[in-house]
């Protein structure tokens, strides 16, 4: 991530600035390792070592940083979480889907998530697990939004700085693909896809439009076999049915 020293960028000294560039800091520790060195910190942001040390400083004192007592590395903080909690908590987008997935988990006897597309990433914002989930619970809650199904369709529906990131975050092989499925993903109505990563579950999805036709989740449901026409096509349908429902809540809200 390139970033601009707040020494010699007076645009970036105090109020906006300050803001920025701690923003760049926290994106910075959510990327690598958990507990990262300031001067590495310095070093990829481009900010002077004294500017880091500032705004670690205020960061750590709000808890949206942690840093190691002996190892003096810092890490993202508690805080966050909660901020996280109470923005899900209001999201009308969860209001409008929670009633439906329950009912889904128990039609299809398969985990159900919500999807929501951040920065190129895709970002499960709430999930009901099925019978399907295994010995092991996947906690993982974001990934490249092009490995996933419901990533694909809100890439591919998204802004073109939305999409340019995502693409971005992909490597070179599926970056290719993307370009060229760009239209064909935005147009469809449901995506089924295998991931390559064997830690990722099949999966349908469809997305989720509100009252004015903007696209704003993907609704998917975890399927044994993607490339089963019969399964996609029932699992899409219960799915779409769902995602329909709850548009048309958040059309009244």
């Amino acid at each position: 991530m390139a970033a601009v020293d707040d020494r010699t960028d007076g645009a970036a000294r105090g109020g906006l600035g300050t803001v920025r560039n701690a923003v760049a800091l926290l994106e910075l520790l959510s990327e690598g390792p958990a507990y990262q060195q300031l001067t590495d910190l310095a070093e990829r942001s481009t900010f002077s070592i004294p500017t880091v040390h500032r705004l670690l400083r205020s960061l750590v004192l709000a808890d949206l940083v942690v840093q190691d007592p002996r190892s003096s590395r810092y890490a993202l903080g508690p805080e966050l979480t909660r901020l996280s909690s109470h923005y899900l908590a209001r999201l009308p987008l969860l209001g409008a889907l929670t009633p439906y997935l329950t009912q889904l988990r128990d039609q299809l006897g398969a985990t159900v998530h919500v999807q929501t597309l951040v920065r190129g990433e895709v970002v499960y914002v709430d999930r009901v697990d099925g019978d399907d989930r295994g010995p092991y619970r996947d906690t993982h809650r974001v990934h490249c939004a092009l490995e996933t199904a419901g990533g694909r369709l809100l890439a591919a529906r998204a802004d073109g700085d939305e999409w340019r990131r995502a693409v971005d975050l992909a490597d070179d092989p599926l970056a290719a693909l993307a370009r060229d499925c760009q239209q064909a993903w935005a147009a469809a109505d449901h995506l089924a896809l295998t991931p390559d990563d064997p830690m990722l579950p099949a999966e349908v999805a469809v997305p989720v439009l509100d009252g004015e036709g903007e696209t704003v989740a993907a609704l998917a449901a975890n399927v044994e076999d993607a490339g089963d026409e019969a399964v996609v096509a029932r699992v899409a349908a219960h799915l779409s049915r769902a995602a329909r429902a709850a548009g048309r809540t958040l059309g009244h809200a």
